[in-house]
């Protein structure tokens, strides 16, 4: 299951690397063809609008590929013993993929969450074995399986 985990997020995370890097080309694309036919102070701030927004999509960009390097690193078939970067953990009936804060998905009916270790509940997993327990936010959590 933490294959399919896997290939799942890194879809999705290069899905979002394209859409990111083809609106950055539009836009430089667009700024090109702006400076070429315009002049005045009309001119200048729609090339600053479009320097930040290249800036904008850059940084998320960043982001994204950050993420994919975090989900590209884990190894599917380690099964550690304590809760680590790419471990799939069962806390009081939900299912966590310790790897990067990414959006929740549906697999064979379970709903896995994905969770960066630097989150308070990754955080306070890591390193854990099954029967640990913390508290966060005032809700209990359990783990009851690693994988």
């Amino acid at each position: 299951m933490k294959s399919e985990i896997k290939a799942y997020y890194q879809q999705l995370l290069q899905d979002r690397i394209d859409v990111f890097q083809d609106m950055i080309v539009q836009l430089t694309d667009g700024a090109q063809n702006d400076a070429k036919g315009s002049a005045g102070d009309k001119h200048e701030t729609a090339l600053s609008m479009m320097h930040l927004e290249q800036e904008k999509l850059a940084a998320k960009l960043q982001e994204v590929l950050h993420q994919k390097a975090i989900i590209d690193r884990i190894d599917p078939t380690v099964r550690p013993p304590r809760v680590a970067l790419g471990s799939l953990v069962e806390v009081s009936g939900l299912w966590l993929f310790i790897a990067a804060a990414l959006p929740k998905i549906t697999l064979n009916d379970q709903t896995i969450l994905a969770v960066s270790p630097q989150a308070p509940l990754g955080s306070a997993l890591m390193g854990q074995t099954v029967g640990y327990s913390t508290q966060i936010n005032g809700k209990e959590y359990t783990i009851t399986a690693i994988w």
